[in-house]
């Protein structure tokens, strides 16, 4: 029989698997059932374009130019982009942020800098 690991929130050991997902029952955490860096059972491991690990309410800098779709000017490079939250998007987009000016809208890892 496979253990769960602990909730990464509130050390509850009573987590289950549901669907590809652990949940926790008291605190309602639900992470992804993935390996993460160090080999072990736990949320992915989420890093930028240089390889620093990513944290939810990081601040973040863009470091290319990114086409926003229905927009007529891009992001620049060296726009701030603050308290992103990370999320398991679809494709390659696992970062939500509101960036001032553009609005809420999801990025790539691949395309941002911590600050």
């Amino acid at each position: 029989m496979d253990e769960t690991p602990p909730c990464p929130l509130c050390s509850c050991e009573f987590t289950y698997e549901l669907g590809g997902l652990f949940v926790c029952p008291e605190c309602a955490h639900e992470w992804l059932a993935e390996v993460s860096d160090d080999n072990t059972p736990g949320e992915k491991v989420i890093r930028d374009a240089v390889g620093n690990i990513l944290a939810d309410g990081d601040d973040v800098t863009i470091v290319k130019d990114v086409k926003v779709k229905g927009s007529s000017t891009p992001l620049k490079v060296g726009t701030k982009v603050r308290g992103i939250r990370l999320v398991q998007g679809t494709g390659d987009h696992d970062i939500d942020a509101k960036v001032d000016g553009f609005g809420p809208m999801m990025l790539k890892s691949s395309v941002v800098k911590k600050a």
